[in-house]
């Protein structure tokens, strides 16, 4: 089983910065890729940052330059910085991880870690 676990959330004010992490633990053979999605209350969630175990990024349009993800495969976690938050960037940020289980390649997601940009 595979578990994936956000952290990093919290309430901020515009300008200011966060770091998410998304851990990963159980028996992971193998990861081709992972990205962050965030969902706000009545939209409809969308891709924020992606990277793919070759080091290849992509982000969404209303991010670039600002938020920035990255990876540490020896701990099994990944990140994505996050500064100058804007109030439209409140969301529930979470990881979606494409990987392999024993030989299986499936998707996990976790539960998700809030991000609110207020003054």
């Amino acid at each position: 089983q595979v578990q994936l676990v956000e952290s990093g959330g919290g309430l901020v004010q515009p300008g200011e910065s966060l770091r998410l992490s998304c851990a990963a633990s159980g028996s992971i053979s193998d990861i081709y890729s992972m990205a962050w999605y965030r969902q706000a209350p009545g939209k409809q969630r969308e891709l924020v940052a992606g990277i793919t175990r070759g080091g290849t990024t992509n982000y969404a349009d209303p991010v670039k330059g600002r938020f920035t993800i990255s990876a540490d495969y020896g701990k099994k976690t990944w990140y994505l910085q996050m500064n100058s938050l804007k109030p439209e960037d409140t969301a529930l940020y979470y990881c979606n991880l494409d990987l392999s289980v024993s030989g299986t390649r499936r998707a996990a997601r976790g539960q998700g870690t809030q991000v609110t940009v207020s003054s």
